[in-house]
């Protein structure tokens, strides 16, 4: 039996290799959505497009959120229109 030791292993940082960059998304649905589901939607902006329509908007952490956040949307009922990734801002504070 080998002994186990901490100090030979190596854990990538979370924007190294091996982990995905954190993506901000920007979800078009069919229908109004008031701005308190965005507690329910993992704190995405939830907002009003004005043309039957509602963005929910920032960051996911990883596919495995967005599909959390499809599914939702899924089990509400609510009518998916886009899904889009937004370009990397590589000034974003949601990293630090």
């Amino acid at each position: 039996m080998t002994e186990h030791d901490p100090d030979t292993e190596t854990t990538p940082a979370p924007d190294g290799p091996g982990h995905d960059p954190i993506h901000r998304y920007e979800i078009r649905v069919q229908g109004r959505l008031a701005a308190r589901w965005a507690a329910w939607f993992d704190g995405l902006e939830v907002t009003d497009a004005g043309d039957g329509t509602t963005v929910l908007a920032g960051p996911v952490v990883d596919d495995a959120a967005l599909h959390g956040v499809l599914q939702k949307l899924r089990d509400i009922g609510v009518p998916l229109l886009s899904l889009t990734q937004l370009p990397d801002d590589t000034t974003r504070t949601e990293r630090l």
